[in-house]
């Protein structure tokens, strides 16, 4: 990845992870385990349905062009 882009992708992770702990119950943060589910939840919930549709799009726009 170029260094330029690598930045922008850190920046809005960032932003996106504040978010994310920001809408985290409190008391599944206290434990590494309640940490990463919740993590691997919230990736699965929010995250990963909006890289899949970015994705099939772009798959689309490439056979249809």
């Amino acid at each position: 990845m170029k260094p330029a882009n690598q930045k922008k992708l850190q920046k809005h992770l960032q932003a996106v992870a504040k978010i994310l702990y920001q809408e985290a119950e409190t008391k599944e943060l206290e434990s590494l385990a309640g940490i990463e589910k919740t993590i691997r939840t919230q990736t699965l919930e929010y995250i990963t349905p909006e890289l899949g549709v970015f994705f099939s799009k772009k798959q689309q726009e490439l056979h249809y062009c």
